[in-house]
This record gives structure tokens, C-alpha cells and sequence, in this order.
């Protein structure tokens, strides 16, 4: 399937990022073969656990900005907000929705559309050099389109990355919640695969069940709804980059991306 590898062993099935050459950033091509593994693994009755993991040196650069295949001769905020309520906002809930417990292993950057790959997976393990960051307020836009930074980080620390564009470390997100478990590097995939393999163990209906309790919890608490409405806000930033500068950040940003790459 293209940038993205799958197989299933042990009941359990790995999903891996294969496009190390440029960060794993996400083209169109490779969000759509992404969810239809996701899909494939949430079909397949053999399997219990989904492991989301990304070949090189870091999990997801975000996505990437020449990527998006062809484009209209006038780009217009319909045409950018059909694109992204499908592949970014309608593939991000699926996947945090499917009926099987999920496992995000996450090593080096994790940057913008990245988050939108971790946080819809209900457990992080997180590599010891892992760095979570959401920099898209320099594109004059308040977040990335799955805005579970709230829920995540917590509002004052959401805000804070936000307004500055930090990078969150390994060990500060365990600390408030948002990464399971932190391990060296070279532990990453082993930690990853035997906590899947424990889980793989349980009941699978009551794991089913289980991780529905978890999510309508939060889901009657807002979640679902918050997700819904804030991905209108992201949009009125596009709106505002369309009508007031033409996206000459884009560049500097993509500037970004090819020096992380390059590392």
C-alpha cells in the first residue's frame, strides 16, 4: 500500500509509517492507504490490538504541504474544508472509534498533522527523544484540525503550546497524561509489541466494550462536540490566509520540514 506497511502477528496488527526519506510526512495518497489499513485491521476477526508505528528517525513530520495532489487554479476555503473534513477530521474519529484497543509507538518529532495520528490511539508509548508539537499558529491558524489539545494536554498547558509553539518532551507528556509509558529508543518497538501482546490476551468483546465505556465517557462530557465545532474555527484560519496573505508561511514552514528531514 504505497508509504504505509501492514501485517498482523500475534493477533496483533502493525501499521508503519514507510516514508522515512521525508519525515513520514502525510500525503493525501498516504491518509487514504492509511485508513484503509486501519479499516482492513478493524475487519479482520484475528486481530485484537493495532500497533501505529513510523519507520526513521521520527514518527510524522505533519503533513506535507506539496503533497496534496492537484489543486484547483483558484483555492478556495470550500474546496480546502471538503478536503479536510474527509481525510483529517472524518479519518481521525474513525480511527479513534475503531472497536479495538490501539497503540501509538512514537520516537523523534511528532509535529502538527502528526498529533492527528498519536492522539486518536488510546495508549502512547512515547521513545525517550519524542517531541510533540503543534507550530500551525505560525500559519495564522489556532491548531491542527483534530483539536484534542484540551483534552490531551489539559486548557493552560493546550494554550501554552499553542501560543508558543514548543515542543512538548517525552517525559513532560507522561507527566500530564498524555504518553503511557517513556523508553529508551531502542526499546521502543519490543515496549510497544508486549504491551500489545498483553492486551491481545483480554477478552476482545470486553476490550470492545471497554474502550466504548472510556470514549462515551468522554464523548457525553464534550469531546465529539468540542472535535465538531473547533474544526469549524481551524477553518475561518484558513479563511483569513486566503483573504489576507496567500500562505507565504507555507514555504517557511515546508523550509522546516526539509531541514528535519535532513537530520
Amino acid at each position: 500500500m504505497g508509504h504505509i506497511l501492514y501485517e498482523v502477528k500475534d493477533r496483533v496488527a502493525v501499521i508503519t509509517l514507510n516514508r522515512p526519506e521525508a519525515a513520514n510526512a502525510q500525503t493525501m495518497e498516504l491518509l487514504d492507504d492509511l485508513d484503509a489499513a486501519w479499516t482492513r485491521a478493524a475487519r479482520d476477526d484475528e486481530v485484537r490490538v493495532v500497533v501505529l508505528r513510523g519507520n526513521g528517525k521520527h514518527f510524522s513530520a505533519g503533513h506535507d504541504l506539496k503533497g496534496g495532489g492537484p489543486a484547483p487554479e483558484k483555492l478556495t476555503l470550500e474546496y480546502i474544508y471538503n478536503i479536510e473534513a474527509r481525510r483529517y477530521l472524518e479519518y481521525t474519529l474513525r480511527w479513534r472509534n475503531i472497536p479495538k484497543p490501539s497503540i501509538a509507538a512514537v520516537q523523534g518529532k511528532c509535529i502538527a498533522g502528526g498529533l492527528m495520528l498519536c492522539w486518536p490511539c488510546d495508549l502512547i508509548v512515547a521513545a525517550d527523544n519524542a517531541q510533540f508539537s503543534d507550530p500551525v499558529v505560525h500559519m495564522g491558524i489556532g491548531g491542527v484540525e483534530y483539536h484534542g489539545h484540551t483534552w490531551e494536554l489539559g486548557p493552560r498547558k493546550a494554550k501554552e503550546i499553542l501560543f508558543t509553539g514548543r515542543p512538548v518532551t517525552a517525559d513532560e507528556a507522561e507527566k500530564i497524561g498524555m504518553v503511557n509509558r517513556v523508553v529508551p529508543l531502542d526499546d521502543l518497538d519490543t515496549a510497544a509489541m508486549e504491551l500489545a501482546e498483553q492486551i491481545a490476551q483480554m477478552h476482545p468483546f470486553a476490550l470492545r466494550q471497554a474502550k466504548r465505556a472510556v470514549n462515551q465517557t468522554l464523548d457525553v462530557q464534550g469531546f465529539y462536540a468540542a472535535i465538531q465545532s473547533v474544526f469549524d474555527i481551524h477553518e475561518t484560519g484558513h479563511g483569513n490566509a486566503l483573504s489576507d496573505s496567500g500562505y507565504p508561511v507555507l514555504m517557511q514552514l515546508e523550509g522546516m520540514k526539509k531541514n528535519l528531514r535532513s537530520q
